[in-house]
């Protein structure tokens, strides 16, 4: 079977779209990605009703397509760091993921407490924000390697996220220094949340009444941010993988016929 190389950025560009609006009418239509290259063609409406529902499904598609394509490449940028981490993961396996993160997070806790001027509350501070790491990077892993594509969206890569985030928070309970960043930066996110995300859906009133934003709900904040974040970021990759798949994609397959009952012309 062919391949569809572009030869330019504006080739591949014309590709990408190509490939999303046709995967778009799949949805609906049968063989419409990449029918070019098979022995039955790409399907055509042959009724006049067919050709009314594929032309209203095409028009919705192209608006769609021109705001799913710069996702698709921030999903490509995402996948290029994380397969660099998959290809690292795989070779060391949990324990020497574990072992990396530890010896990583150890050294800096050591200098801290050797160098950092810091005094107990910081030694503590960056000690806690290195287990919460470890543990969180820990956990990306196992969801990544055990699980399949939905396990690795809904799990590897918000916890993927909150290694990342949650170590400064939980280092601020236990360093006044990190405290008066983390916590006032936390404060005004909230804000914005509350503001523009919360008040139009009119939950706003509701989370200011029940939870005052001091102690563990600055914990609780942040792991909800990482996890829809997480969950993005993993959509994004599955939409890039969609748009230009790995070889890997490509070796399982294409994606699914549509549920069009139609027959060709």
């Amino acid at each position: 079977m062919a391949t569809e190389e572009p030869d330019g950025v504006i080739d591949g560009i014309r590709l990408d779209v190509r490939r999303l609006h046709e995967t778009w009418m799949e949805l609906l239509f049968p063989r419409q990605r990449g029918a070019q290259h098979s022995v039955l063609g790409k399907w055509k409406p042959s009724t006049t009703g067919d050709k009314v529902k594929y032309n209203l499904w095409a028009a919705i598609g192209t608006p769609l397509v021109l705001v799913l394509y710069p996702l698709m490449l921030v999903g490509l940028l995402v996948r290029f760091y994380s397969q660099r981490f998959d290809s690292l993961a795989t070779r060391i396996g949990l324990g020497g993921t574990v072992l990396v993160m530890t010896v990583i997070w150890g050294a800096l806790t050591a200098l801290v407490r050797v160098y950092g001027g810091y005094g107990t509350p910081g030694f503590v501070a960056v000690l806690v924000a290195s287990v919460t790491a470890v543990v969180s990077s820990g956990l990306a892993f196992l969801f990544w390697a055990k699980g399949g594509r939905a396990a690795t969206i809904l799990a590897a890569y918000p916890f993927g996220v909150t290694a990342l985030v949650l170590p400064p928070v939980v280092a601020a309970f236990y360093s006044e220094t990190v405290g008066a960043i983390v916590f006032t930066q936390s404060r005004q996110i909230a804000i914005v949340l509350l503001n523009r995300l919360f008040q139009p859906i009119g939950l706003r009133d509701l989370l200011t009444s029940t939870f005052q934003l001091q102690g563990i709900a600055f914990v609780i904040m942040w792991f909800a941010i990482a996890v829809p974040v997480g969950w993005l970021l993993g959509l994004l990759v599955s939409l890039a993988n969609l748009t230009r798949p790995t070889d890997e994609d490509e070796e399982g397959g294409g994606p699914n016929t549509g549920g069009a009952e139609a027959t060709d012309d």
